[in-house]
């Protein structure tokens, strides 16, 4: 079956919440989603801080955009995505258990080191931090997604369309269609179903050579998956 994005649910009307909204990734996918006309709530621990970065982002993609507490984000958004670095994600998760209760939880975040050889891969006891997030959120619906899309063209309102698509993995099939579906929201993406999440670990460490790529090449590579 070839890949058909019009198959995919419209998820138009959802709001989007983006736990880490702040950093760079966040910044990145707020500006492209809210751009495409999608709500987005940028959540922190700082409120005041979620509300700058809400109206710089705004600014750009003039769209819908505003900044609460991570908790409010949680509570008001449909779709949560998790875009904190790794040494804050399993406490940040764990403050908000009872707001994610029956959301769709996107987690991007990409367990990874750096020394004086470059990027490598962090062991994570649960085998990923999709999974890590799933053990803390078990009655979240916790899909793996946006792992390899670089920030910076995201953020450059000059580039037009990203190349590139976007690896979707989940055990909640539906949620994985939405996924996919707001994946494809962004001009140049596909949101391709990749397997369940116990297959997100080799996902998240590719990071690390795309990274390496960026440092040898100049570049801002991303993933194509051909013949489909």
């Amino acid at each position: 079956m070839r890949f058909d994005h019009s198959i995919l649910p419209d998820v138009s009307g959802l709001t989007v919440g983006i736990l880490g909204g702040t950093g760079d990734q966040g910044r990145g996918l707020a500006i492209r989603l809210s751009a495409a006309g999608q709500r987005i709530l940028i959540g922190s621990r700082n409120p005041s801080r979620a509300a700058d970065a809400a109206g710089e982002i705004a600014a750009i993609s003039r769209g819908s955009v505003a900044g609460e507490a991570n908790a409010a984000v949680a509570e008001r958004s449909d779709v949560v995505i998790v875009a904190v670095p790794f040494d804050a994600h399993a406490s940040t998760l764990r403050e908000l258990v009872e707001p994610l209760r029956g959301k769709i939880v996107v987690d991007c975040v990409n367990p990874l080191g750096f020394d004086k050889q470059g990027p490598f891969a962090l062991p994570v006891p649960e085998g990923s931090a999709a999974q890590q997030a799933a053990s803390i959120l078990p009655e979240s619906r916790v899909c793996a997604a946006f792992h390899h899309v670089s920030a910076e063209l995201l953020a450059d309102p000059s580039v037009e369309q990203v190349d590139l698509d976007v690896l979707v993995l989940g055990d909640d099939r539906e949620a994985v269609r939405i996924v996919q579906a707001l994946a494809g929201r962004i001009s140049g993406v596909r949101g391709l179903h990749a397997g369940r999440l116990r297959n997100a670990a080799q996902v998240e460490a590719l990071t690390a050579n795309l990274i390496a790529i960026n440092k040898r090449y100049g570049a801002h590579a991303g993933v194509r998956i051909t013949d489909v």
